[in-house]
């Protein structure tokens, strides 16, 4: 390989990239605990945070300190090697995921074009659930690590639960895929950018609903976070966590919501696309950077939504959430694929 052809340039501006993605995402994750408690003090009218800052905005910093300086155990009959395993692998899954999501179209300075996608891959989709299904094991590991009977319950509950669930969202996306004909998340979202198109959701109503159930599961966000039901199961898989490998984990569920509000709306609501606007009449930098805007927008109303459903609802009992995934979810995502399949043969071909 000759290093002197190598496009050093090119390198440089991807780990650039991904030092400000993954730079955003911990901000996000770190800020969503706050919002999430602000949320959920609106919603039984209190207060929330207001200590740490002006309007308790540095709770989330104290928050941190306090994880940081915690003392670290480990007990004395866990696996240290994969007690440590553990949260690691939870929170790299969390992170690898925003690898193939188009943050924005393309920035132009000078003669280069840059990118705002780390990874355009065209099997983008089967990457994103890869890369799920890798998360599980974060949790599985360190409930079976932690050599505690309440964990490893909690940890049995969450694999069988991710693993239910990734089948009613694999087969709602078959139906969009039928539709778009790509596997590539910048294919899908210039599609919808395309004129005379409209966004996925319009075209896949039912589809996106089961994909945001699904991600509730997926993210062991209530209603559906019987691997932390606390009432039953003391704490949940990461009971005898504590200092950053906890943190670890938390940081990676809020991660996951974040990547997961990202990817709903990259698949269904157009992406970076800003809606009755026409972007070739303006400067495509200033587009680009208000499509990223466009983008966090809506990552950001349904992190809400999150927040909302999880004040909301009460818990499910382990056999309703797996009813509702086995008996509902999954006939109807396959409901779903038959009749967009023959809409497809009937009017498109």
């Amino acid at each position: 390989m000759n290093l002197l052809a190598f496009d050093w340039a090119l390198l440089i501006e991807k780990l650039v990239l991904i030092a400000i993605i993954i730079t955003i995402s911990l901000v996000v994750a770190m800020y969503a605990t706050y919002g999430e408690r602000k949320v959920a003090a609106w919603m039984q009218d209190r207060v929330g945070p207001n200590r740490a800052g002006p309007f308790g905005i540095l709770q989330p910093l104290a928050d941190g300190m306090k994880l940081f300086f915690k003392e670290e155990i480990i007990p004395n009959s866990s696996n240290k090697f994969l007690f440590i395993l553990g949260p690691c692998l939870a929170m790299l899954t969390a992170m690898m995921t925003s690898a193939i999501i188009p943050w924005g179209s393309e920035l132009r300075i000078g003669d280069r074009v840059i990118s705002l996608q780390i990874a355009d891959i065209n099997i983008g989709i089967l990457y994103v659930f890869g890369v799920v299904s890798m998360g599980v094991y974060g949790i599985m590991i360190g409930g079976w690590a932690s050599n505690n009977k309440f964990s490893l319950m909690a940890a049995l509950r969450g694999a069988s639960q991710v693993i239910s669930y990734e089948l009613a969202m694999g087969i709602s996306l078959i139906a969009l895929l039928m539709l778009t004909g790509s596997l590539s998340l910048k294919t899908i979202t210039e599609q919808q950018m395309a004129p005379g198109h409209y966004w996925n959701v319009l075209y896949q109503p039912l589809g996106f609903l089961i994909f945001f159930v699904c991600a509730l599961a997926e993210c062991n966000r209530a209603p559906f976070d019987l691997s932390e039901a606390e009432s039953e199961l003391n704490m949940g898989y990461h009971q005898e966590y504590s200092s950053m490998k906890l943190g670890f984990f938390l940081f990676s569920e809020y991660i996951n919501m974040f990547i997961s509000s990202v990817i709903m709306a990259t698949l269904f609501f157009g992406g970076y696309d800003i809606p009755f606007i026409d972007e070739s009449k303006y400067n495509p930098n200033l587009m680009a950077w208000l499509g990223v805007g466009a983008l966090m927008v809506k990552a950001l109303i349904f992190i809400f939504v999150f927040m909302w459903i999880r004040w909301t609802l009460p818990r499910f009992r382990y056999d309703q959430l797996m009813n509702l995934g086995w008996k509902a979810l999954i006939p109807l995502a396959l409901i779903n694929m038959v009749i967009t399949a023959v809409v497809i043969l009937k009017y498109f071909n």
